[in-house]
């Protein structure tokens, strides 16, 4: 646990400060937002950071709940976790819509994909057109109702109460007078391992590497927990200022692999519209086929990662 041992100050004190500048974080996020207007590059850079902001906080809430006034501490979390998930939706769509188009462009005319028996030799190319036509449809509808559902969200006495929150945050944080006074290898650290531990169990569920393949949709779900997981180990090491490098890098690969099965699942339903053409279903399956490789080797890559390499006589 490097970089805890020289930590200065109290557990309040520490926990304190880092709360502090996240809900800077935060509200310097929402001054953005409003200001952005109809820039939507701008709106959802500033989406963004609300969202990390809210993330970082209420993470550090549930991590180190002791030193804090917990029914405040509850009530909060609850509020900044609705508000991360409102405004991931519209981002989710934009970019799941990016990554499958990119991958329709790219797997258009590639010879890894053999035209399928029977078929013309353009069939991929005809049937990726009419594909991302209907995905374009499909997503950007969704998109427009998280979009519509963020506004709402944003303008409501709801939101409100959360940002009023946030501000009284960023000044004073309510904390337990007991657990705050004492130090932070004796609180935060045993609280922080608490994560970690939760961490270790989570990965070891998963199926080992060599057993990853082929994949399997129904198996997303403890990886989307180890993924949670592992946001929250990473923002209680940067809590105890600790460098957190390689936790962001694996918790990258686990991004990816959330992104690639949530862009799987969108082309298997756009596939499953009724009367589309038998090339725009080919294409559908192509692109299917392509997302799940990619969710293979983003759980590959996190192994690689994450677990340390066997020693090697």
């Amino acid at each position: 646990m490097a970089g805890t041992a020289g930590t200065a100050g109290t557990a309040g004190e520490v926990l304190g400060a880092y709360l502090r500048a996240q809900a800077t974080a935060f509200l310097r996020g929402l001054r953005l937002h409003e200001e952005s207007g109809a820039d939507a590059a701008e709106g959802s850079d500033a989406a963004r950071s609300l969202r990390g902001a809210a993330r970082r906080i209420s993470g550090s809430l549930a991590t180190f709940r002791v030193v804090t006034e917990s029914s405040w501490a509850d009530a909060l979390r609850t509020e900044l976790v609705w508000l991360s998930s409102t405004l991931a939706d519209e981002h989710a769509y934009a970019a799941r819509l990016t990554r499958l188009m990119d991958a329709l462009h790219r797997l258009s005319g590639s010879p890894e994909f053999p035209v399928p028996r029977g078929a013309a030799a353009g069939s991929l190319t005809v049937g990726s057109a009419r594909a991302g036509a209907l995905l374009e449809r499909q997503l950007t509808l969704a998109r427009t109702r998280a979009h519509s559902a963020t506004l709402q969200a944003l303008g409501s006495s709801r939101f409100h109460a959360v940002a009023d929150a946030v501000a009284v945050l960023a000044s004073e944080v309510p904390l337990d007078p007991v657990a705050a006074r004492g130090r932070v290898g004796e609180v935060l650290v045993p609280l922080a391992a608490v994560a970690e531990t939760r961490l270790a169990a989570a990965v070891d569920v998963l199926p080992p590497a060599p057993e990853a393949h082929p994949y399997d949709p129904d198996h997303d779900g403890p990886w989307n927990e180890v993924r949670r997981l592992l946001r929250v180990h990473r923002y209680a090491r940067e809590t105890l200022g600790e460098d957190v490098a390689r936790l962001a890098v694996a918790g990258e690969a686990l991004d990816r692999h959330r992104d690639a099965a949530e862009a799987a699942a969108a082309s298997a339903t756009a596939a499953r519209t009724p009367r589309i053409a038998p090339a725009t279903a080919y294409a559908l399956g192509v692109l299917h086929a392509d997302q799940r490789h990619e969710v293979e080797a983003a759980r590959f890559t996190f192994h690689d990662l994450w677990l340390p390499a066997p020693a090697v006589p």
